[in-house]
């Protein structure tokens, strides 16, 4: 069986991205032609204005484990999703923070920190004149001192409520105000307007990004107590940064995360936008992006099995979340990757099967197959079988080293099925909403 495992031993200190912090950046005519590139910064690395030097390894990531599990808790089973109601909560815990964004609003330009995520569409923010706020660590933005802001009539077709974005005119009936909510109780309502946003890319200048539509947060609650202001989506929705910019760009994003150890060293992750998203080459694989109808944020794919060693575990049709079309969400804000709990067990199983050493207890509890660090464990080879795309995982991808002393299995059983962070560092991820597709490639994200 030697011939279906890899060794961990060098893992032991190598916990993969859980928390980034996205500084970003744009250039109208170069940037938008030929794609543009934006640095991932890690929450925890020094760059980020959230690392705190005195924690330890350990409680990082344990933080992190206790977000990713708030985060897949407040998912409600897709079956309640469609095809006939309409629910006006986002499923996700978007509070966690998991990757925070550097952009640029209005004219002149001011910084804004907001926490970059998948799993959600609006691009909102605080504003000035706040009713009710939570504490953030820069001045709230103020829409009265940017010459390109302009709030958006009642009356236009920008002013209409979509999957998790009520919306309803104002007690003048001049303005549109919106109303978003999110399964971890965060919430933001306030002014729907336009201004411009300015993004920085490395790769060239900065690019005004004119007319974006923008939530001005007047009455905002974020649960975690993350000190950025307001959040970036980047969901499938109409009113995401990446549907926003959708002609410019081709469609087109993707990313690469890298290992924790490396982000420690300040090592940056990646976005892509635009020509710079293309994902191809050897080793690329790809599977259909299936978008039901509500909602329309999240990325669906299609799990058909697992395979660990030479054993392949099928996902029935049965299984809470069914062997049927758009069965996982692949999400880069949830750490850990999640199955129908029947379905886990069995994964579970036929891993533990594969390893000849004694499991050990995490004392935290939050994970169940774990082993101590110190053994040479071989851990076998786990494909993901997504439809006509096998995902083969690494030993980084499987495990998560929790202390110096322990390493886990990084899959967990959930409610809704989930393919998050950990699964997909030192992968290329490609999201193309033109081709309706997500590819995957092998890649050293350190080199990148």
């Amino acid at each position: 069986m030697a011939s279906h495992h890899h060794s961990l031993l060098s893992f032991a200190a190598l916990a993969t991205t859980f928390s980034i912090v996205l500084l970003c950046s744009c250039s109208l005519i170069e940037a938008l032609n030929e794609g543009f590139i934006v640095d991932l910064i890690h929450r925890d690395s020094p760059k980020s204005p959230f690392y705190n030097p005195s924690e330890t390894h350990s409680q990082r990531v344990a933080k992190a484990l206790r977000r990713s599990i708030n985060r897949v808790n407040s998912f409600k089973p897709t079956s309640s999703v469609y095809p006939n109601s309409l629910q006006t909560d986002i499923f996700s815990d978007i509070g966690g923070g998991e990757y925070l964004m550097k952009y640029f609003v209005g004219t002149p330009p001011v910084p804004i920190l907001g926490v970059a995520d998948t799993g959600s569409d609006l691009i909102w923010l605080q504003c000035k004149p706040c009713t009710e706020c939570y504490n953030q660590t820069a001045p709230f933005f103020d829409p009265e001192k940017s010459t390109t802001y302009k709030r958006i009539s009642c009356t236009s077709s920008q002013c209409e409520s979509l999957d998790y974005i009520d919306t309803s005119c104002s007690k003048d009936r001049k303005s549109c105000q919106y109303s978003v909510n999110y399964g971890d109780k965060s919430f933001s309502k306030g002014d729907l307007a336009v201004d411009t946003l300015t993004l920085n890319s490395t790769s060239s200048r900065p690019v005004p990004l004119l007319k974006t539509i923008i939530g001005c947060g007047l009455n905002n609650s974020l649960t975690s107590g993350v000190t950025g202001s307001g959040i970036v989506g980047l969901g499938g929705g109409s009113k995401s940064l990446v549907s926003q910019l959708h002609s410019s760009i081709g469609g087109k994003f993707s990313y690469c995360l890298v290992p924790f150890i490396y982000s420690e060293d300040n090592t940056s992750s990646k976005l892509n936008f635009g020509s710079h998203a293309v994902v191809s080459g050897f080793g690329t694989v790809s599977t259909p992006l299936v978008l039901h109808k509500r909602p329309h944020t999240y990325y669906y794919l299609t799990l058909e099995a697992m395979s660990v060693g030479n054993k392949r575990l099928e996902l029935s049709s049965s299984s809470a979340s069914g062997g049927s079309k758009g069965n996982i969400i692949i999400d880069s804000g949830s750490t850990l990757t999640y199955f129908p709990a029947e379905f886990y067990s069995k994964f579970e199983s036929a891993v533990a099967e594969e390893i000849n050493f004694k499991r050990i207890d995490d004392p935290s509890h939050l994970l169940s197959l774990c082993y101590n660090s110190s053994d040479d464990i071989d851990v076998p080879n786990i494909t993901a079988h997504f439809s006509g795309a096998d995902v083969k995982l690494n030993p980084t991808n499987a495990f998560w080293p929790i202390t110096d002393e322990l390493v886990c299995l990084a899959f967990q059983a959930g409610q809704q099925s989930i393919f998050g962070s950990v699964a997909q560092s030192n992968m290329l991820v490609g999201y193309d909403h033109v081709e309706k597709t997500v590819s995957f490639k092998p890649m050293d994200c350190t080199k990148l």
